[in-house]
């Protein structure tokens, strides 16, 4: 089951759903929107090893906007900070977003409950697209859980991405054993 806005306000008012900064005009009927944080960063190498931590470049997107280009990987970050307590977050990207030709992630769109952070993004676009920062970029859906969760993503010794971050975060697979 998705929580519709009425259920998402509930949440928060409840405190198993943090949203910050909360705006009540970015709710949806079923969703929240989100906004493009003000860094983007690229890997240093535009080959990336799985096993080797791939370091990146944060840079800051200028007010008058920045040209997303084809074929490059960018990660950007949300602006809101979320927490979720007692459901399972899903970030999808928005039809504006999307009609554009800029898709926020590759395959990670589900958090986890217990999610405590901000949202990287894994931006790419099919041709090449001014983006801003502050701009609508993605709806986080919120659904139900069913059963009791035995440990909270933010509490597990091995959580990867659970710095509190106001920038993009690359990826830790390397710290995976394989």
């Amino acid at each position: 089951m998705i929580l519709s806005d009425k259920l998402i306000l509930q949440e928060i008012e409840q405190g198993t759903i943090i949203i910050e900064p909360f705006d009540p005009t970015c709710l949806g009927t079923n969703s929240y929107d989100v906004h493009l944080g003000k860094y983007l960063a690229t890997y240093r190498n535009r080959v990336l090893d799985a096993k080797q931590h791939n370091e990146i470049d944060h840079f800051e997107i200028p007010k008058e906007g920045f040209l997303l280009q084809p074929n490059t990987l960018y990660l950007g970050v949300t602006v809101e900070y979320t927490e979720t307590h007692r459901h399972v977050p899903f970030l999808e990207g928005k039809s504006s977003t999307g009609r554009l030709g800029i898709d926020i992630h590759a395959t990670a769109g589900k958090g986890d409950v217990g999610f405590c952070n901000t949202w990287t993004l894994e931006i790419s676009v099919t041709q090449p697209v001014r983006i801003y920062p502050g701009m609508p970029i993605g709806q986080l859906i919120y659904f139900v859980v069913e059963g009791e969760i035995e440990t909270l993503y933010n509490t597990k010794a091995n959580a990867k991405y659970s710095k509190p971050t106001t920038r993009p975060v690359e990826s830790m697979m390397w710290k995976n054993q394989f």
